[in-house]
């Protein structure tokens, strides 16, 4: 309905510039929304007063004009009123209104789908969690977030691949080793000392026992960096199955999954040191290897190779997204954690360093998550072994409600997840009212259905929905669409939550207020086929969240 609105006022402001009554203007820059306040109408443009600022005519003298070309569209607006300095807001007729049911329900499972991408490769990577230990909630958080927004670029036309990176190098996977080759020992009464720094969980004893399983006391003869490092390889396999495991579970699903070794065995991280120093982007100083990134906006210089020989962290995600770019991504979102602020700018410099346009790379924070049971924090900490593994929250509540509940405010606010209200099997529930606003509207239908009432789109009569609550239902559900557009165009897919838990409300309220089974048969045709359109967008709209939409509860 809004790109109708959209059509027919481009439509009206071109024919009146070419009659020399308006200003010209860019149309590209043609603004058309929904107003914040019913009464201005379904939607409002303020092209008046942009037409105005570029000559010395008062707004509402031009709206005024614009308003006279459109009024005469008697089938499409009910009313074309100026408000205001010069905002012009239009009143759609009922009868276009209930034209969009004839949409969804020729569209189905496409209604909410678009071209905005316009087939833009576009590559999403989230969760890359370190195969050191069970994912827990804050990369639940992250999969969700990053799944459902694959999911809504998906729908909104852009070729989307997604995408796990495996952090198989580095400290973090010395001390894994470490950690389990001390308890492998320890199994065989060995007294050894463990790591300070070291990954005391339960999980890593039963690695160890699986390795004793395959093994048995083999490792006990070998040199110890030896065995460590079959022990870090042994551990990070089990570890990463069991990742792909809870992913599964999740209901998330990797087209790639990247693994940081190959840069190296790839000789990926070299060739891009080369790149930089080639194009004097990297110098010498202090006895380490420094990365001009104030050239792009950095506050400082970055460190590539320090004092000792290593490399830090950010040699090799510099390789990593230069390969990204290298694929032909042209948007690449990557969902990190909140701690990682500070690591934007620098990546951000990179990407430009690469000859990529730095606006190309987009970071979206995840906030920590806290857990609370009958009204207490539940503790976390992946080092001392207490902490809460996603699949554990899964078990307890359930994939759809744990989704759900990830995706209940933006993913830069910090969220509590209330494990007590996520198991309740009431309205207080959001995840049970939105599920069972489409359940209860297969049970209308499988009462229709015995009472010969079938519902069928060609036999809807366009002036049989006239009153608010019918109206304000189809509304809503007509601006799902754009509603996906937006949540893709500003990468916020915990919009599509919110959206869901208001039609949910609208569905409840304008069941228990309207009777859609009645003794008139021309009303009752007309309310099936509009329950049937909002199941199908609850039913859309749950499948961008990977939530399933039950048909009895």
């Amino acid at each position: 309905m809004k790109e109708q609105v959209s059509a027919l006022l481009r439509k009206a402001l071109q024919e009146l510039m070419a009659k020399g009554a308006i200003p010209g203007c860019d149309l590209e820059s043609l603004s058309v929304s929904v107003p914040s306040r019913k009464e201005f109408g379904d939607f409002s443009t303020n092209i008046a007063m942009v037409l105005a600022s570029q000559t010395k005519r008062r707004p509402r003298e031009i709206a005024e004009i614009i308003q006279e070309s459109m009024a005469g569209l008697h089938d499409v607006f009910d009313r074309v009123e100026i408000a205001g300095p010069g905002f012009i807001n239009f009143s759609v007729t009922p009868k276009m209104w209930v034209r969009v049911l004839h949409t969804i329900l020729e569209e189905k499972e496409r209604f909410g789908t678009s071209g905005f991408g316009k087939g833009k490769k576009v590559q999403v990577e989230f969760v890359s969690a370190n195969p050191t230990g069970p994912l827990h909630v804050g990369h639940g958080r992250g999969a969700a977030v990053g799944d459902t927004l694959a999911r809504v670029l998906r729908a909104a036309g852009f070729e989307v691949e997604s995408e796990y990176y495996i952090n198989d190098v580095g400290n973090q996977m010395n001390i894994l080793g470490l950690s389990v080759f001390c308890r492998y020992r320890e199994l065989f009464g060995q007294e050894t000392p463990f790591p300070e720094n070291g990954y005391k969980g339960e999980y890593i004893r039963d690695i160890a026992r699986k390795l004793i399983d395959l093994r048995g006391e083999e490792l006990l003869a070998l040199p110890k960096d030896e065995a460590i490092a079959l022990c870090r390889k042994f551990a990070a396999e089990i570890i990463l199955d069991g990742i792909r495991e809870d992913l599964e579970l999740f209901n998330v699903h990797f087209d790639h999954w990247f693994s940081e070794s190959t840069l190296y065995r790839d000789h990926k991280v070299e060739h891009t040191m080369d790149f930089l120093k080639d194009r004097d982007l990297s110098y010498e100083a202090d006895g380490a290897l420094w990365f001009r990134t104030t050239r792009f906006g950095d506050e400082k210089d970055r460190v590539l190779r320090k004092q000792d020989g290593s490399l830090t962290y950010f040699a090799p995600d510099i390789a990593y997204h230069k390969d990204k770019l290298e694929r032909g991504f042209r948007k690449i979102i990557d969902i990190w954690g909140a701690d990682h602020h500070g690591y934007v700018p620098r990546m951000k410099a990179a990407i430009e360093a690469m000859g990529a346009d730095r606006d190309c790379f987009h970071a979206l924070l995840i906030q920590l998550v806290s857990l609370v049971r009958e009204g207490q924090p539940v503790s976390m900490s992946t080092r001392s072994g207490e902490f809460v593994t996603l699949r554990e929250i899964i078990e307890e509540v359930g994939k759809d409600v744990c989704r759900y509940f990830f995706m209940m405010r933006r993913s830069d606010a910090q969220l509590v997840f209330d494990l007590d209200l996520a198991k309740k099997r009431s309205d207080e529930n959001p995840v049970y009212y939105i599920q069972y606003a489409h359940a209860r509207i297969c049970s209308i239908l499988r009462n229709a259905s015995e009472l010969g009432h079938v519902p069928d789109v060609s036999r809807l009569e366009e002036d049989a929905l006239t009153t608010g609550d019918d109206l304000d239902l189809i509304k809503m559900i007509a601006g799902y669409p754009d509603l996906v557009v937006s949540c893709a165009a500003d990468l916020e897919p915990h919009r599509i939550s919110f959206y869901l838990l208001e039609l949910a409300t609208a569905f409840h309220r304008f069941y228990n207020r309207n009777r859609v089974i009645s003794d008139d048969s021309r009303l009752t045709m007309a309310r099936l086929i509009l329950v049937v359109a909002v199941k199908q967008v609850l039913a859309n709209a749950l499948g961008l969240m990977g939530i399933s939409a039950p048909e009895s509860m």
